[in-house]
């Protein structure tokens, strides 16, 4: 049963670096109408 818990472990790795891009994606697009509302 190893295999199930690599297979959960790999999904969930995934799942946390899927969500860690879309973060990223927002804090820099909220950086860029900052920066766009202040010039």
């Amino acid at each position: 049963m190893w295999y199930f818990s690599w297979i959960l472990g790999t999904g969930l790795a995934c799942t946390f670096a899927v969500l860690n891009a879309m973060w990223l994606e927002l804090r820099l697009s909220d950086k860029d109408k900052e920066q766009n509302s202040a010039n």
